[in-house]
């Protein structure tokens, strides 16, 4: 997440831990690095050297509480003055009212569009059945974009390519969906004046009476997006922000810090590509990840989200009683695609994540991948028996999937090695964090 911003950031914290003394002139060494990262990912130089300075006061001014090392003191104080910068605490969506009318404004190539998609992606997650009017009469794709996105997910959609009048779809968009209980009403961007942006605003929030308008910025334009910001919140009372493009974007650090500086909430940020890669901005947890500490409520939440309760029960169970066979091992790389790319996944754990590098866990899903194609071409017998594949049939089985017969081999190999780990955890009766690492190291090999 945010590129090097993470990285450098994480690579301080792994410093921090491994001194073994913490002293005015390990704080003062601490602090440059942190401003070091923060300035490089283009956050304001002032508001850097304010954080910094808070950070380096505290260190050397307070007493750890009982109980607390200086280093873990020290950690945890740039961990909260971070939090501090970008807002505190979370402010999710509060649906409490039918039809919620959401009106997402956005400059053109913002992402808005695309935004709309994973918004609904989102809100199915949380048992909503959303609906979309298209009213950007500007854009020539901007309806059949939409239409694609919302016809995969059964997304009721609004919208007349030939209708030119942007005020007439919002009308007709409303009728269309008056029993719908959440609706989204995309528009045009237009050009980089923010003067038109309002106006258009102003024009349609007359018409649909919006229960929230949030502002969609492209998180790649750094300190700008404070001004955005700006403009945006001081016109409209109902004002939220979705920050977008935060995958590896190396101004990334500087939109947030930009944004949450004026006040107007961040609401949601999209941090990849896929439908997926959209989550409710919270500070606490994202500064979390941002330092290389993991994020455990996030991976729970994600796996409520994607994985199928009975399955993950009968792979456990299997897991533990030792009747673990490549049907579960396949199930497992099922679940672990639907959680999103690995490199996301491993950050959310604590411990782990900061110590995986991007190319390793590209590694990782690319022997998945490769694993997965393997058991296709495999019978159902050996899937659930593999103590049955000898030399012919990893002969045949390679032959089929287009590898090396050591490839397979290398499968048997990570099946036999997890099914051993399994294994011991269940007889200690719990998921070790030793046996998840030795889980997770076969893929790095």
């Amino acid at each position: 997440m945010l590129g090097s911003l993470g990285e450098n950031l994480t690579n301080t914290m792994k410093k921090l831990v491994g001194m073994s003394v913490i002293d005015k002139k390990t704080i003062k060494e601490v602090v440059k690095e942190i401003q070091r990262a923060l300035i490089q990912s283009d956050v304001n130089i002032a508001l850097v050297l304010d954080l910094s300075k808070k950070i380096e006061d505290r260190a050397l001014n307070e007493e750890p509480p009982k109980g607390i090392t200086p280093r873990e003191y020290v950690i945890t104080i740039i961990y909260e003055e971070m939090v501090n910068l970008l807002g505190k605490e979370a402010v999710g969506l509060n649906i409490d009212k039918k039809p919620y009318k959401i009106l997402l404004l956005g400059l053109q190539g913002s992402g808005k569009t695309t935004t709309i998609g994973k918004m609904c992606r989102y809100l199915q997650k949380k048992g909503f059945n959303p609906a979309v009017v298209c009213t950007d009469t500007w854009r020539p794709a901007a309806y059949e974009q939409l239409r694609q996105l919302t016809e995969e997910m059964q997304i009721p959609l609004y919208g007349d390519p030939n209708n030119k009048d942007a005020l007439d779809l919002a009308e007709k968009g409303l009728k269309e969906f008056k029993n719908k209980k959440i609706i989204i009403f995309d528009t045009a961007g237009r050009h980089k004046e923010e003067s038109d942006l309002i106006a258009e605003m102003d024009e349609l929030d007359n018409i649909i009476e919006p229960t929230e308008a949030m502002l969609v910025i492209d998180g790649t334009i750094g300190q700008q997006a404070g001004e955005q910001a700006k403009a945006f919140s001081q016109a409209t009372d109902i004002g939220s922000i979705i920050l977008t493009k935060l995958d590896g974007s190396a101004k990334g650090g500087g939109a947030l810090s930009a944004v949450a500086e004026t006040g107007a909430p961040i609401k949601f940020i999209g941090t990849g590509e896929r439908i997926d890669d959209f989550e409710l901005f919270d500070p606490e947890r994202f500064i979390s990840r941002l330092l290389g500490m993991g994020d455990i409520q996030s991976l729970i939440e994600k796996a409520e989200e994607n994985i199928d309760e009975d399955i993950a029960e009968q792979t456990m169970n299997n897991m533990m009683s030792g009747k673990f066979t490549l049907m579960d091992v396949k199930n497992q790389f099922e679940m672990m695609n639907k959680m999103g790319p690995m490199q996301q996944v491993l950050n959310m754990i604590p411990g782990l994540g900061g110590k995986i590098p991007k190319e390793a866990s590209k590694m990782t899903e690319d022997k998945i991948d490769t694993y997965k194609v393997m058991m296709s071409s495999m019978t159902e017998e050996e899937m659930l028996n593999p103590k049955i594949i000898k030399q012919s049939r990893v002969r045949r089985i390679a032959r089929g999937a287009g590898v090396n017969e050591s490839d397979v081999k290398d499968l048997l190999k990570y099946y036999n090695n997890t099914k051993k780990a399994m294994k011991g955890m269940g007889r200690r009766g719990r998921l070790g964090g030793g046996g998840m690492n030795r889980v997770m190291s076969q893929f790095m090999k």
